[in-house]
């Protein structure tokens, strides 16, 4: 890139920026924005937020305090609205069976993931909303795949280039359960697998890493191998530069690039009764 063009990519970042008050909270991963529940409830801002949450992979809006319906018409703002089921707008993420009688399936969401790898088209945009926080613990992660390729050496780039893994829901299973019956596994196989690219090549141009919990082995390569790979590029993905670790207040809202950020919960007392409200987009490119 010529020194003209680094100078207006510059000034238009600090122009978009200043429009969404916006000030970054690490270099590579997390912005901070101040804008009013009023402004982003308008949609006047809604293209600028999209192109900063692309290039950061994180938006956090410090205690907005969305009720359901606000959280549900911002996000209609961000993208086409998503609902959980028929007739279920917002999902309930607890480890607390009390607020959700499905929370065992979320115990998936302690270890590294990104959300709808399973669907023809993964989730476009999702937002956290903070009700209750936990005893202890409880903090989301988030990682910045965009980044992690980006950063990746040109070795590690022509390594991964054109590989598959297979993904499945099974797989995430023996993250939290490693001797799960048979009927439970029987269950999780059900969900299906997909095979998936190491790489994901984005209509804008830019590529991200797919990897995560769900990923059970690249296709072609031998166990060992490709079980050293996995755990090594995720650890590169998940280092500390490429990480934000988000500490909650009630209140808080947390919006992510679900196609360019892999995140997590730490974990925490399951019966505490913490509570994140969670809305979405659909998701607009396949994995490819």
């Amino acid at each position: 890139m010529s020194t003209a063009a680094t100078a207006a990519t510059l000034e238009a970042t600090a122009s978009l920026e200043q429009r969404l008050k916006a000030t970054d909270i690490s270099p590579l991963i997390a912005t901070k924005v101040g804008l009013s529940k009023k402004e982003l409830l308008s949609g006047e801002y809604a293209a600028d937020l999209r192109e900063l949450l692309e290039r950061r992979g994180v938006l956090v809006f410090k205690e907005i305090n969305f009720t359901d319906a606000e959280q549900i018409a911002f996000t209609k703002t961000m993208g086409t609205f998503m609902p959980e089921m028929e007739g279920q707008e917002i999902y309930n993420i607890t480890l607390d069976q009390k607020l959700n009688q499905k929370s065992d399936y979320l115990k998936g969401s302690l270890y590294w993931h990104a959300d709808g790898t399973m669907n023809k088209m993964p989730i476009g945009v999702a937002i956290l909303t903070s009700h209750v926080l936990p005893t202890w613990g409880g903090n989301t992660e988030f990682c910045n795949t965009y980044a992690a390729y980006e950063h990746l050496s040109d070795e590690d780039k022509k390594l991964v280039e054109g590989l598959k893994a297979m993904h499945s829901a099974w797989a995430s299973l023996f993250y939290y359960e490693p001797e799960p019956s048979y009927e439970k596994l029987i269950e999780m196989i059900r969900i299906g697998e997909i095979d998936l690219p190491l790489v994901w090549k984005h209509k804008t141009g830019r590529k991200s890493l797919v990897l995560g919990c769900t990923a059970h082995h690249v296709l072609g390569m031998e166990p060992t191998e490709s079980t050293k790979l996995l755990v090594r590029l995720r650890a590169w993905a998940t280092q500390p530069k490429f990480v934000y670790s988000h500490e909650w207040s009630v209140g808080d809202a947390v919006m992510w690039d679900n196609t360019g950020t892999m995140h997590r919960a730490m974990p925490y007392d399951p019966n505490c009764g913490r509570l994140l409200h969670r809305t979405k987009t659909a998701g607009e490119e396949p994995i490819q």
